[in-house]
């Protein structure tokens, strides 16, 4: 349909309709004091579409595009090289048009991708069910703390110290309202994870114990005793998982009985895109599947016994009474979870095997040579594709001298954790397929000559 704009006269018309004189008529419940007199200060006055076109054209310059520099951002937002390929299929109308399955019996090819989709979470977390997608991973965690008070019937939960940062700033958020008191600490450079001291704090009272894996500082430890312990105190384990490549390389968390398993699913076909929109991952073992928020698409038959897909659980408000919804989400990352499913169709078990063992062996000699810069020193002894650096002085500074050298070297711990002297010399490096021999040896010249 066409946009005609309204004519003077079908405003009037419209004004008398309703008994006002005049457009001002429709505001006098809002105060003099809170009405504009004139334009906003600091915004523009209207311009032509070109204009416009050129003038955001112009700010979009000023960014850094990631594919033209040496890149070694992580901490939770890697870049992969995504194949052409799952662009193209997700811009076909008939998945971009698609909105929530409301119907199932019209969105059988939305309810069978989003099936597949929880197929290929479930066996990469490790776990028994995985539900359609989250929004992301920092809001998963924290419905997995909601669902753990549901299923314990307690309300404290450890944090691990190596779960990001921003995870931790979300769950303090969502705290504040359903009173869960949470247990909270910050990571320390030393190369093991804080199993030990987990496993000391929990108590009759605990719900949940949150560890990501691999940590915020790219640590990776066996996380089954501290399943065990969880599980001995009739607590559960929650662990995240921010990149998803990791998991073809390194045993899943649901295979150390984890309870929950949540995670970021930005690596696979998603791309890093400024900071979203990104896409969920939650999976869980059966035996909670009730208490798991979002939605569910099962597989089942009609009458005439052909295949079908329904969605078999949505325990949100809109489907049920509030006090028996498991979450207020709204829907799913439908979209993003489509392209994480076709970039994971395209991989398969062995390419996604070997892309993880791609990303680790450049991490490794990425690692080796960093570690030979003076005044650095390697902090993990164990890693997937992420590490973390002492660079022996604050890292921030260093950072921004040499993003100014044209090289985005990694995230500074100062940056996540501002005030905490004792992060402040950390640098966390992330290295996928996309980094070469040569960037690595750009980052390493450069740093040398900055800390000299």
């Amino acid at each position: 349909m066409r946009y005609l704009p309204l004519t003077d006269h079908d405003r009037q018309d419209m004004l008398s309709v309703i008994g006002a004189s005049s457009i001002d008529d429709l505001f006098v419940d809002v105060p003099e004091a809170a009405r504009l007199d004139g334009p906003v200060h600091g915004l523009p006055n209207h311009a032509s579409e070109l204009s416009v076109e050129r003038h955001m054209t112009a700010l979009a310059r000023k960014n850094t595009v990631a594919g033209e520099v040496p890149f070694f951002l992580g901490a939770g937002a890697y870049r992969h090289h995504v194949p052409a390929s799952v662009d193209h299929l997700i811009q076909r109308g008939e998945f971009l048009t698609a909105y929530t399955p409301y119907q199932p019996e019209i969105a059988q090819g939305t309810l069978q991708m989003l099936f597949e989709f929880q197929t290929q979470v479930a066996r990469l977390l490790g776990t028994d069910v995985a539900n359609a997608s989250m929004y992301d991973g920092s809001t998963a965690c924290w419905e997995a703390i909601g669902m753990a008070r549901r299923i314990t019937k307690r309300g404290k939960a450890i944090l691990s110290a190596g779960l990001h940062p921003h995870y931790v700033s979300v769950a303090k958020t969502m705290a504040k309202y359903t009173g869960d008191v949470l247990d909270t600490a910050s990571p320390w450079l030393v190369p093991d994870m804080d199993v030990d001291r987990l496993i000391e704090k929990i108590d009759g009272d605990t719900s949940c114990v949150v560890v990501q894996y691999p940590d915020i500082l790219g640590h990776i430890a066996d996380l089954r005793p501290l399943a065990d312990a969880c599980h001995a105190n009739k607590a559960l384990l929650i662990a995240v998982v921010t990149e998803p490549v990791a998991l073809g390389a390194i045993r899943s968390p649901g295979e150390m009985d984890a309870d929950i398993v949540v995670g970021e699913g930005q690596s696979l076909g998603v791309g890093l895109q400024f900071g979203g929109p990104y896409v969920g991952l939650f999976g869980c073992k059966e035996k909670y599947v009730r208490q798991m928020p979002g939605r569910l698409c099962g597989e089942t038959v009609d009458a005439d016994g052909r295949r079908g897909f329904v969605l078999t659980l949505s325990t949100r408000e809109q489907h049920i009474r509030r006090e028996k919804a498991t979450s207020n989400i709204c829907t799913n990352s439908g979209l993003c979870a489509l392209a994480f499913s076709i970039h994971m169709t395209m991989l398969g078990e062995a390419g996604l095997r070997q892309l993880a063992a791609t990303n680790h062996a450049n991490a490794v000699a990425a690692a080796e040579r960093l570690a030979k810069v003076p005044g650095v020193s390697l902090v993990n002894d164990a890693f997937f594709n992420e590490f973390t650096l002492d660079l022996g002085q604050e890292a921030r500074p260093i950072v921004r001298a040499l993003a100014d050298k044209g090289v985005l070297a990694g995230v500074s711990l100062g940056r996540l954790y501002p005030g905490e002297a004792d992060l402040a010399n950390g640098l966390v490096v992330a290295v996928t397929e996309t980094v070469t021999q040569e960037d690595v040896e750009a980052l390493a010249s450069a740093l040398e000559e900055v800390l000299a």
